[in-house]
């Protein structure tokens, strides 16, 4: 392989792992706590890309429509846990799946009523470019991979140091213990969900100057997304950053060599990690809540 293509195919696959960690994260954590299968956070990852084309259309900032994409996020994580998951918690875990992924579908529609579909282009904030090894590769991109970083940081010291990050650690080994100590575990339940659709939007935001923004870009992502989760682990916040790494990397460097892989080794990764241990890198066996 041309060592010129090497460190810039390294650097792609870290900036794509980065945003496939920012998408995976709420369908982890969402698992973890509440049990749910929430695949309408790639609705909130649409919802962010387009917000950060509008508001930079309008403002000129591309860092601002990425702050209103955030926010829309969690706003509409919000509403959609209030409206609907706050009613069907206790029911199966596929029933969250289906009823989940007929919100990302119902949004998609939505998102074809407001911004149609034509795809939609959105300024790289930066085109600095940094000398890495002898070879230069987007500033951009290494600000994607710094900002997935600071958010795992920040996740770690909300989960570990903070009160309410405690009790959604101790929820998600036991609900009922929780509640056993007076703990407002429906409370606990929006928190989680607006963090993971914060952290969606942030994510569509991110990677929406590195593609054209589409309608159909959620669903598009969905299989990568779902394989990055199943890989780590479910519920796991670790086994979901290094698996989204080295999809990323599968990703990147595979179509170097033969374009092909970059579709086709994610899944025989997968395949072959189920195969030795089948709860993923870092997960433990389903319990129910």
């Amino acid at each position: 392989m041309d060592p010129q293509l090497f460190v810039p195919g390294i650097i792609f696959g870290l900036s794509i792992g980065a945003i496939f960690f920012l998408m995976a994260i709420g369908l982890s954590l969402c698992f973890g706590l509440m049990r749910i299968i929430s695949l309408d956070q790639l609705l909130y990852y649409s919802i962010g890309a387009y917000l950060t084309h509008t508001v930079s259309v309008a403002a000129g900032n591309v860092w601002l429509g990425m702050l209103a994409g955030v926010a829309c996020g969690a706003l509409a994580s919000f509403v959609v846990e209030r409206l609907v998951f706050r009613r069907i918690y206790e029911r199966e875990i596929t029933f969250s799946m289906v009823t989940s992924f007929g919100i990302l579908i119902g949004g998609v529609g939505m998102i074809k009523y407001f911004w149609g579909v034509v795809p939609r282009p959105v300024a790289i904030p930066t085109l600095l470019q940094v000398d890495v090894l002898g070879t230069p590769v987007p500033a951009y991109r290494l600000a994607v991979i710094g900002i997935a970083a600071l958010v795992f940081g920040a996740i770690w010291l909300f989960l570990n140091r903070t009160i309410i990050g405690k009790a959604i650690r101790a929820g998600i080994e036991s609900v009922e213990h929780v509640e056993g100590l007076g703990i407002d575990v429906s409370r606990l339940f929006t928190v989680t969900f607006v963090i993971a659709g914060a952290l969606s939007g942030l994510s569509g935001g991110l990677h929406a100057p590195l593609i054209m923004v589409d309608p159909q870009m959620g669903i598009e992502v969905l299989a990568f997304v779902f394989m990055v989760v199943i890989i780590g682990g479910l519920g796991s916040i670790k086994g979901t950053l290094v698996s989204a790494f080295i999809v990323g990397q599968v990703v990147s460097l595979g179509s170097l060599v033969y374009a092909p892989l970059a579709q086709m080794a994610p899944f025989a990764i997968m395949l072959l990690i189920l195969l030795v241990k089948p709860t993923g890198l870092y997960g433990s066996a389903l319990l129910k809540k």
